[in-house]
């Protein structure tokens, strides 16, 4: 991964409205409700929720978030990695794996090493070490989605 930094809102906070609107481009989730989850993650009061970026320079290339929740009805299934996304013209790169072990041991460091994911792919995140756990309904979804988890170990 050339020389892509990865950091954690917590560690940039000047970063927050410029994250939350690409996330918002992204994932068609209002501004607002990430602006949301960016201000209680900077309160510093819970691990949960966390937000990381990638950037090339001062780009946002790639980012991710750990929430509550992903808008499933396994609300025992808990904190889910949500929203990971990687600029097409950055992918292949290895950057969705840095990313997602640099999440994976920062929450590990915040107490938490057990972490749920939704998603339609079927063979991207079992590279990464997430196990396919069984499927959950998405709020307002017709279809089932299939749920991972995720063990830090040491």
């Amino acid at each position: 991964m050339k020389d892509y930094s990865i950091i954690s809102l917590t560690d940039r906070p000047d970063l927050k409205d410029r994250l939350a609107d690409w996330f918002h481009r992204k994932w068609s989730i209002p501004k607002e409700a990430y602006l949301e989850s960016m201000e209680e993650c900077l309160g510093g009061k819970e691990p949960v929720p966390q937000w990381y970026a990638v950037l090339d320079g001062e780009k946002v290339i790639a980012g991710t978030g750990i929430i509550e929740n992903d808008f499933h009805d396994r609300k025992d299934l808990a904190p889910n990695l949500c929203a990971l996304y990687v600029e097409p013209e950055y992918r292949c790169q290895g950057i969705a794996g840095r990313l997602l072990d640099y999440a994976c041991k920062d929450m590990k460091s915040r107490g938490i090493s057990v972490l749920y994911l939704i998603t339609d792919h079927t063979s991207f995140y079992e590279r990464y070490g997430w196990e396919y756990l069984c499927m959950v309904q998405g709020d307002g979804e017709a279809e089932m989605i299939r749920m991972y988890v995720h063990r830090e170990e040491n």
